[in-house]
């Protein structure tokens, strides 16, 4: 009866702990442009990093790979700088851009997200204007 006991308690301590430490999976994230489209030669955009169940931004990703093209008018060869710059607000990450040329402009984005594992992928398309 002991031994029941015992395995009793253990499995309400297993399921009661284990609540606490459920996390999201990677996928209920996502990277969203504050604005889809700016001027050519702005020189900041902001992407939002929420967690998409519940909206909530999210804070200190580790922005580990960007890269700026302009793929979505077949012109993946044309590049532009891209560089991490001070946030503008809790979950908004600002980027520093050259946008060189007015068109659609795509930003890959890869980030790792504290307590989930996996990386987080985004392709984000910006339209550039006169």
């Amino acid at each position: 009866m002991q031994k029941n006991f015992l395995r009793l308690v253990g499995s309400l301590s297993f399921l009661v702990l284990g609540v606490g430490y459920a996390h999201a999976a990677i996928g209920d994230y996502a990277f969203e442009l504050v604005q889809t489209q700016i001027k050519k030669g702005q020189r900041a955009v902001d992407v939002r990093l929420v967690r998409k169940p519940d909206g909530k931004p999210v804070e200190d990703a580790v922005i580990f790979a960007t890269r700026l093209d302009m793929a979505p008018d077949d012109m993946e060869t044309m590049t532009g700088a891209i560089g991490l710059a001070q946030s503008s607000g809790p979950g908004v990450y600002r980027f520093k851009v050259d946008l060189t040329d007015a068109g659609r402009w795509r930003i890959s984005i890869a980030a790792k997200i504290q307590g989930e594992t996996g990386t987080l992928q985004s392709r984000l398309i910006l339209q550039a204007t006169p």
